[in-house]
Protein backbone atom coordinates (compact mmCIF):
# COMPACT_ATOMS: atom_id res chain seq x y z
CA UNK A 1 0.00 0.00 0.00
CA UNK A 2 2.96 2.14 0.82
CA UNK A 3 4.70 1.63 -2.82
CA UNK A 4 1.27 2.81 -3.82
CA UNK A 5 0.33 6.18 -2.59
CA UNK A 6 4.44 7.07 -3.26
CA UNK A 7 3.34 6.11 -6.88
CA UNK A 8 -0.30 8.43 -6.75
CA UNK A 9 2.04 11.23 -5.08
CA UNK A 10 4.58 10.93 -8.17
CA UNK A 11 1.38 10.74 -10.37
CA UNK A 12 -0.16 13.92 -9.42
CA UNK A 13 3.02 15.90 -9.00
CA UNK A 14 3.70 14.57 -12.65
CA UNK A 15 1.02 15.96 -13.93
CA UNK A 16 1.32 19.62 -12.09
CA UNK A 17 4.86 19.69 -13.22
CA UNK A 18 3.43 19.19 -17.17
CA UNK A 19 0.87 21.91 -16.64
CA UNK A 20 3.50 24.51 -15.40
CA UNK A 21 5.54 23.09 -18.69
CA UNK A 22 2.42 23.72 -20.47
CA UNK A 23 1.77 26.88 -19.26
CA UNK A 24 5.85 28.04 -19.82
CA UNK A 25 4.77 27.50 -23.41
CA UNK A 26 2.20 29.90 -23.38
CA UNK A 27 3.62 32.97 -21.67
CA UNK A 28 7.66 32.04 -22.36
CA UNK A 29 8.10 32.89 -18.78
CA UNK A 30 11.72 31.70 -17.94
CA UNK A 31 10.14 30.76 -14.07
CA UNK A 32 7.43 28.56 -15.14
CA UNK A 33 10.28 26.11 -16.80
CA UNK A 34 12.07 26.02 -13.68
CA UNK A 35 9.34 25.57 -11.86
CA UNK A 36 8.38 22.45 -14.20
CA UNK A 37 11.70 21.57 -13.62
CA UNK A 38 11.86 21.84 -9.95
CA UNK A 39 7.95 20.02 -9.54
CA UNK A 40 9.22 16.95 -12.38
CA UNK A 41 12.05 16.49 -10.22
CA UNK A 42 9.87 15.76 -6.87
CA UNK A 43 7.95 13.46 -8.85
CA UNK A 44 10.44 11.69 -9.70
CA UNK A 45 11.43 11.47 -5.93
CA UNK A 46 7.98 10.15 -5.52
CA UNK A 47 8.66 7.67 -8.34
CA UNK A 48 11.41 6.68 -6.00
CA UNK A 49 9.86 6.18 -3.09
CA UNK A 50 8.04 3.53 -4.67
CA UNK A 51 10.67 1.81 -6.36
CA UNK A 52 12.08 1.68 -3.22
CA UNK A 53 8.85 0.36 -0.90
CA UNK A 54 8.27 -1.88 -3.97
CA UNK A 55 10.77 -3.82 -5.05
CA UNK A 56 13.26 -3.22 -2.29
CA UNK A 57 15.88 -0.36 -2.16
CA UNK A 58 19.02 -0.57 -4.16
CA UNK A 59 21.80 1.37 -5.37
CA UNK A 60 20.03 2.88 -8.92
CA UNK A 61 16.67 3.56 -6.33
CA UNK A 62 18.79 5.75 -4.00
CA UNK A 63 20.71 7.59 -6.06
CA UNK A 64 17.34 8.72 -8.40
CA UNK A 65 16.08 9.65 -4.91
CA UNK A 66 18.71 11.61 -3.62
CA UNK A 67 19.62 13.51 -6.84
CA UNK A 68 15.91 14.64 -7.43
CA UNK A 69 14.87 14.79 -3.91
CA UNK A 70 17.96 15.58 -2.14
CA UNK A 71 19.60 17.71 -4.73
CA UNK A 72 17.24 19.00 -7.38
CA UNK A 73 14.05 20.14 -5.91
CA UNK A 74 14.70 22.91 -3.89
CA UNK A 75 17.48 24.05 -5.56
CA UNK A 76 15.46 24.03 -9.19
CA UNK A 77 12.22 25.80 -7.26
CA UNK A 78 14.30 28.50 -5.43
CA UNK A 79 15.83 29.27 -9.03
CA UNK A 80 12.25 29.95 -10.67
CA UNK A 81 11.76 32.31 -7.62
CA UNK A 82 14.63 34.28 -8.40
CA UNK A 83 14.23 34.25 -11.76
CA UNK A 84 10.37 35.53 -11.64
CA UNK A 85 12.17 38.75 -9.76
CA UNK A 86 14.60 39.32 -12.52
CA UNK A 87 17.78 38.02 -11.56
CA UNK A 88 18.62 36.04 -14.81
CA UNK A 89 21.77 34.23 -13.85
CA UNK A 90 19.41 31.79 -11.70
CA UNK A 91 18.95 30.16 -14.92
CA UNK A 92 22.05 29.50 -15.93
CA UNK A 93 23.36 28.86 -12.94
CA UNK A 94 20.60 26.15 -12.27
CA UNK A 95 21.39 24.48 -14.79
CA UNK A 96 24.88 24.76 -13.97
CA UNK A 97 24.11 22.94 -10.73
CA UNK A 98 21.85 20.16 -12.13
CA UNK A 99 25.18 19.15 -14.32
CA UNK A 100 27.17 19.06 -11.51
CA UNK A 101 24.46 17.07 -9.18
CA UNK A 102 24.26 14.42 -11.87
CA UNK A 103 27.85 14.11 -12.02
CA UNK A 104 28.44 13.66 -8.63
CA UNK A 105 25.40 11.52 -7.72
CA UNK A 106 26.55 9.32 -10.99
CA UNK A 107 30.40 9.52 -9.61
CA UNK A 108 30.00 9.12 -5.76
CA UNK A 109 30.88 6.05 -4.08
CA UNK A 110 28.83 4.53 -1.40
CA UNK A 111 29.49 3.60 2.39
CA UNK A 112 27.60 1.35 2.65
CA UNK A 113 25.08 -1.08 0.65
CA UNK A 114 22.04 -0.01 0.04
CA UNK A 115 18.90 -2.79 0.82
CA UNK A 116 15.96 -3.15 2.69
CA UNK A 117 12.46 -1.34 2.19
CA UNK A 118 12.50 1.53 4.85
CA UNK A 119 13.87 5.36 3.14
CA UNK A 120 18.11 5.04 3.37
CA UNK A 121 19.77 7.76 5.62
CA UNK A 122 21.94 9.60 3.23
CA UNK A 123 24.48 9.74 6.46
CA UNK A 124 24.91 6.17 6.27
CA UNK A 125 25.75 5.82 2.37
CA UNK A 126 27.41 8.77 1.61
CA UNK A 127 30.35 11.24 2.81
CA UNK A 128 29.67 14.47 3.52
CA UNK A 129 31.92 15.68 1.32
CA UNK A 130 31.10 16.11 -1.48
CA UNK A 131 27.37 14.85 -1.98
CA UNK A 132 25.56 15.94 1.64
CA UNK A 133 27.23 19.33 1.79
CA UNK A 134 25.87 19.65 -1.67
CA UNK A 135 22.69 18.79 -0.83
CA UNK A 136 22.65 21.29 2.48
CA UNK A 137 23.63 24.07 -0.06
CA UNK A 138 21.30 23.37 -2.31
CA UNK A 139 18.49 23.08 -0.21
CA UNK A 140 19.60 26.26 1.80
CA UNK A 141 19.77 28.41 -1.00
CA UNK A 142 17.08 27.32 -2.95
CA UNK A 143 14.20 27.13 0.14
CA UNK A 144 16.10 30.78 0.83
CA UNK A 145 15.29 31.98 -2.47
CA UNK A 146 11.75 30.50 -2.34
CA UNK A 147 10.67 32.45 0.98
CA UNK A 148 12.72 35.40 1.08
CA UNK A 149 10.80 36.06 -2.66
CA UNK A 150 7.29 34.95 -1.01
CA UNK A 151 8.20 36.83 1.71
CA UNK A 152 8.66 40.16 -0.25
CA UNK A 153 5.60 39.93 -2.21
CA UNK A 154 3.21 38.87 0.28
CA UNK A 155 1.73 42.45 0.62
CA UNK A 156 1.03 42.35 -3.41
CA UNK A 157 0.00 39.09 -4.02
CA UNK A 158 -0.73 37.65 -0.35
CA UNK A 159 -2.97 34.49 -1.43
CA UNK A 160 -0.24 33.10 -3.90
CA UNK A 161 2.58 33.88 -1.75
CA UNK A 162 0.85 32.21 1.51
CA UNK A 163 0.83 29.21 -0.32
CA UNK A 164 4.43 28.93 -1.25
CA UNK A 165 5.39 29.65 2.11
CA UNK A 166 2.86 26.68 3.28
CA UNK A 167 4.41 24.82 0.58
CA UNK A 168 7.64 25.31 1.53
CA UNK A 169 6.77 24.60 5.23
CA UNK A 170 5.10 21.00 4.43
CA UNK A 171 8.29 20.01 2.19
CA UNK A 172 10.12 20.90 5.29
CA UNK A 173 7.99 18.81 7.45
CA UNK A 174 7.81 15.44 5.13
CA UNK A 175 12.41 16.03 4.82
CA UNK A 176 11.90 15.89 9.17
CA UNK A 177 9.20 12.82 9.61
CA UNK A 178 11.59 10.60 6.30
CA UNK A 179 12.19 8.19 9.28
CA UNK A 180 8.22 7.48 9.94
CA UNK A 181 7.90 5.48 6.09
CA UNK A 182 7.35 6.25 2.82
CA UNK A 183 3.17 6.64 3.31
CA UNK A 184 3.69 9.72 5.57
CA UNK A 185 6.88 11.02 3.73
CA UNK A 186 5.42 11.10 0.50
CA UNK A 187 1.85 12.03 1.95
CA UNK A 188 3.51 15.49 2.71
CA UNK A 189 5.48 15.59 -1.36
CA UNK A 190 1.97 15.30 -2.64
CA UNK A 191 0.39 18.38 -0.28
CA UNK A 192 3.42 20.80 -0.66
CA UNK A 193 3.80 20.10 -4.64
CA UNK A 194 -0.40 20.99 -4.73
CA UNK A 195 0.93 24.15 -2.48
CA UNK A 196 3.89 25.56 -4.18
CA UNK A 197 1.93 25.14 -7.90
CA UNK A 198 -1.66 26.72 -6.16
CA UNK A 199 1.16 29.41 -5.47
CA UNK A 200 2.96 29.52 -8.53
CA UNK A 201 -0.12 29.55 -10.83
CA UNK A 202 -2.07 31.86 -8.70
CA UNK A 203 -5.00 29.19 -8.49
CA UNK A 204 -6.52 28.75 -5.06
CA UNK A 205 -9.47 27.32 -6.06
CA UNK A 206 -8.07 24.47 -7.87
CA UNK A 207 -5.53 23.74 -5.42
CA UNK A 208 -8.17 23.26 -2.78
CA UNK A 209 -9.86 20.62 -4.65
CA UNK A 210 -6.64 18.86 -5.47
CA UNK A 211 -5.41 19.04 -1.79
CA UNK A 212 -9.52 17.34 -0.94
CA UNK A 213 -9.26 14.51 -3.46
CA UNK A 214 -5.51 13.58 -2.17
CA UNK A 215 -6.82 13.68 1.35
CA UNK A 216 -9.71 11.66 0.00
CA UNK A 217 -7.49 9.22 -1.43
CA UNK A 218 -4.88 9.04 1.19
CA UNK A 219 -7.70 8.23 3.87
CA UNK A 220 -8.99 5.64 1.84
CA UNK A 221 -5.62 3.94 1.75
CA UNK A 222 -4.95 4.41 5.21
CA UNK A 223 -8.23 2.90 5.96
CA UNK A 224 -7.42 -0.37 3.62
CA UNK A 225 -4.00 -0.50 4.77
CA UNK A 226 -5.76 -0.83 8.40
CA UNK A 227 -8.29 -3.70 7.46
CA UNK A 228 -10.96 -1.10 7.19
CA UNK A 229 -13.96 -1.82 4.70
CA UNK A 230 -16.34 0.93 3.55
CA UNK A 231 -19.80 -0.01 4.40
CA UNK A 232 -22.37 -1.46 2.02
CA UNK A 233 -26.11 -0.97 2.69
Amino acid sequence: MEALIAFCTALVTLRLATELAQHHRSTRKPEHALWAAGLASYAIAAGALAWGSAAGWDVHAFRVYYLCGGLLTAALLGAGSLRRIGVAAATPVSILFAGFAIGLVLAEPLLAPVSGTAIPDAKEHLAFLPARLAAVLGNAVGTLALVGVAGVGLRRRPLENTLVLCGVAIAAAGSAVAGLGVAPTTAFIAVAAILLYGGFMGRAGRTARLASSVQTVLERAKGQRHGHRPETG
